[in-house]
C-alpha cells in the first residue's frame, strides 16, 4: 500500500495536477499575487542556478560573452519586422504611463509616454539596434554575445515552470558576415543544447527542424530540441533560429565588405529557459515527488541522523557531521559533493519523505545500531523508496560519487526506454487518429506518444491535423538517409517522415 505522504493524484490519475503537486511538495516554487508569475524558492532556484552555471560555461567555450540590454522595447522597434510583431503581439505586456498619483483616495497612473515600451518578450529588435551601432565593417563580426535575463509573455492558461508570464532565461544573438558562418553558428548552439540535455538533465531529446507553421517569428529556419515527458506530450526544450537578413535589414545592421560595399549582417538568435525545470521534473518524477539527475540537483547527498534516544544522541550527531565533512571532500563531476547535514528535531519518517519528494539523488541514515556496526545505509532515489543498501562509512565515502554517476546514467536510460517505447511509425490516417484519440474521452487515460508519420508539407494538412486532434509536427528530425513515403493525409508524396505529437 502507497504510504499516505506519496503524491496525490498519481502520474495515472491526473497527470497534470501530479505534476503541480511535486512542484510544491518539493518547495521549488509557488504561485505569486500576480496572476501567471511566480515564486521560485530557494531549492528550485538552485536548479536553475546550476542549469544557468554549467550553460554559460557551454557558451563561452564556444566564443560568447555575456552582455545586457533593457528590459523595455519602443513599440517602434518592435514594429519594424512584421511577422515578428504579429507573433508576440497578443502577448505583450505594455507601459504606457511613468507616474503614479493619488486622486479621490486612489493611485492612478498618469504622464502618459511619448511611445509605448513593451516589456521584453524577446530581445531581437532592442540588440539590433545595438549591433546597427556597433557593426561598420566585416571586421567587427562576427559579434557574438549572449543575455541571462526574464521575459514576459502574457500567457492566459500560466502552469509553474511550464508557462509563466514571466520567467528567466538566456538568449543569444549573433551577427555575422556570411549566411554560412550564422547557419553554423545556429546549428552549433542547438547541439550545445542537445549535448546539455542529454548529458546533465539525462532528457534523450529530438533534434530537427521546426515546420513553416511552428517557425519563430521572422525567421528563416528554426531548430529545436524536443522532449517527451511522461504523459507522452511533447515539450520544446531549447529553439535555435537562422534568421537570415531579415532582422539585420529592419534593424539596419549593415557594414562594409572585404570588397568594399555595403552589405545586411546575417543573425541568428537561441535560447533556452526555465521550462527546462519542468521538462526535467516531467520526465522524471514519480509518485513520490521529483527525481532530480545529479549533474543538476541542488544538492547530491543529505544525512539524516536517527536519534530516537536522548543518550545516543550527541554520538550520532557527531558520526554524522564527521561523515559530511568527509563527504564534502570527495568529487562528483570535477566539483565538491554537495551534502546536505538534517538535523532537524523531527522524526526520522517525516524527514525522510521530505527529502524524498525534493528529489535528493542519495539519502544516508546513519542511528545508534550503525555507529555499533559501522555502517550507514544509503537510499537511491532512482530506486523505491524502501530500497536500502548498508554500507561501511569508508565504502560510503569512496562509492557514493560513482554511485551518483550510476544514477545519472540510469534516469538517462529510463527516459530513452520510454521514448522508444511510445514511438511509433504510422502509415494510415486511421491508425494515426487513434493512437492521440483516448479510448474512454469521459476519463482519458495517457495516450499518444511520438509518431513518426510522412507528411508532404502542406500547411493546409498541418493546419488541419492540428485543428481535428491537437496535434502538431514537433520537428523534421535530422537524418541521414531520409525514408521518403506517402502523406497518408493527403495522398502526395512526402520526403521523410516527421514527429508529430500533442504539447505542452
Amino acid at each position: 500500500m502507497k504510504s499516505q505522504n506519496a503524491i496525490s493524484p498519481t502520474r495515472s490519475e491526473d497527470f497534470p495536477e501530479w505534476f503541480q503537486q511535486i512542484v510544491r511538495a518539493a518547495d521549488l516554487a509557488e504561485n505569486s499575487e500576480v496572476r501567471g508569475c511566480m515564486v521560485i524558492k530557494p531549492w528550485g532556484y538552485a536548479l536553475w542556478e546550476r542549469m544557468r552555471w554549467v550553460l554559460d560555461g557551454m557558451f563561452k567555450a564556444t566564443g560568447h560573452r555575456n552582455a545586457y540590454f533593457p528590459l523595455f522595447i519602443p513599440l517602434s522597434h518592435l514594429a519594424r519586422e512584421a511577422a515578428h510583431v504579429e507573433g508576440f503581439a497578443k502577448e505583450c505586456a505594455v507601459v504606457t504611463h511613468h507616474r503614479l498619483e493619488m486622486r479621490d483616495g486612489k493611485l492612478v497612473p498618469v504622464g502618459e509616454l511619448t511611445e509605448p515600451l513593451v516589456v521584453r518578450p524577446t530581445s531581437e529588435t532592442i540588440i539590433g539596434a545595438a549591433y546597427a551601432r556597433w557593426v561598420k565593417s566585416w571586421r567587427d563580426l562576427p559579434v557574438l554575445l549572449n543575455q541571462w535575463a526574464n521575459v514576459v509573455r502574457w500567457e492566459m492558461r500560466p502552469r509553474l515552470f511550464l508557462r509563466t508570464a514571466e520567467f528567466l532565461w538566456q538568449e543569444g544573438h549573433t551577427a555575422h558576415e556570411t549566411r554560412a558562418e550564422a547557419e553554423e553558428e545556429t546549428l552549433r548552439m542547438l547541439r550545445v543544447y542537445e549535448r546539455f540535455a542529454r548529458e546533465y538533465l539525462a532528457l534523450p531529446v529530438c533534434v530537427g527542424e521546426k515546420s513553416a507553421g511552428e517557425r519563430f517569428p521572422g525567421a528563416e529556419r528554426t531548430y529545436c530540441i524536443e522532449a517527451m515527458v511522461q504523459d507522452r506530450k511533447a515539450i520544446q526544450a531549447g529553439t535555435s533560429h537562422f534568421l537570415g537578413q531579415n532582422f539585420s535589414k529592419a534593424s539596419d545592421i549593415k557594414f562594409q565588405s572585404r570588397d568594399g560595399g555595403i552589405e545586411h549582417a546575417w543573425t541568428t538568435s537561441w535560447g533556452v529557459s526555465t521550462r527546462l525545470i519542468g521538462t526535467m521534473l516531467m520526465a522524471h518524477g514519480d509518485d513520490d515527488g521529483i527525481i532530480l539527475p545529479p549533474r543538476v540537483a541542488s544538492a547530491h547527498v543529505v544525512i539524516l541522523p536517527i536519534t530516537p534516544k536522548e543518550e545516543s544522541r550527541a554520538a550520532v550527531l557527531a558520526a554524522a557531521t564527521d561523515l559530511a565533512s568527509r563527504l564534502r571532500d570527495q568529487r562528483f563531476d570535477g566539483l565538491p559533493l554537495e551534502v546536505e547535514l538534517d538535523t532537524r528535531d523531527v522524526g526520522g519518517g517525516v524527514k525522510n519523505w521530505e527529502w524524498i519528494k525534493k528529489g535528493i539523488p542519495l539519502r544516508v541514515e546513519i542511528g545508534p545500531r550503525d555507529l555499533e556496526q559501522g555502517t550507514v545505509a544509503v537510499s537511491r532515489r532512482d530506486q523505491p523508496h524502501k530500497t536500502k543498501s548498508f554500507l561501511t562509512v569508508e565504502e560510503a565515502v569512496a562509492r557514493l560519487p560513482e554511485i551518483l554517476g550510476d544514477i545519472q546514467a540510469n534516469l538517462l536510460a529510463r527516459a530513452e526506454a520510454f521514448q522508444n517505447e511510445h514511438t511509433r511509425k504510422i502509415d494510415s490516417q486511421e491508425e494515426f487518429k487513434a493512437f492521440f484519440t483516448p479510448k474512454n474521452p469521459e476519463k482519458p487515460e495517457i495516450h499518444g506518444g511520438f509518431a513518426l508519420t510522412h507528411w508532404d508539407g502542406s500547411a493546409a494538412v498541418e493546419e488541419q491535423v492540428k485543428a481535428d486532434l491537437k496535434v502538431t509536427i514537433r520537428c523534421i528530425p535530422f537524418e541521414e538517409a531520409p525514408e521518403p513515403g506517402i502523406c497518408p493525409f493527403s495522398g502526395n508524396p512526402s520526403p521523410q517522415r516527421v514527429i508529430w505529437a500533442k504539447s505542452y
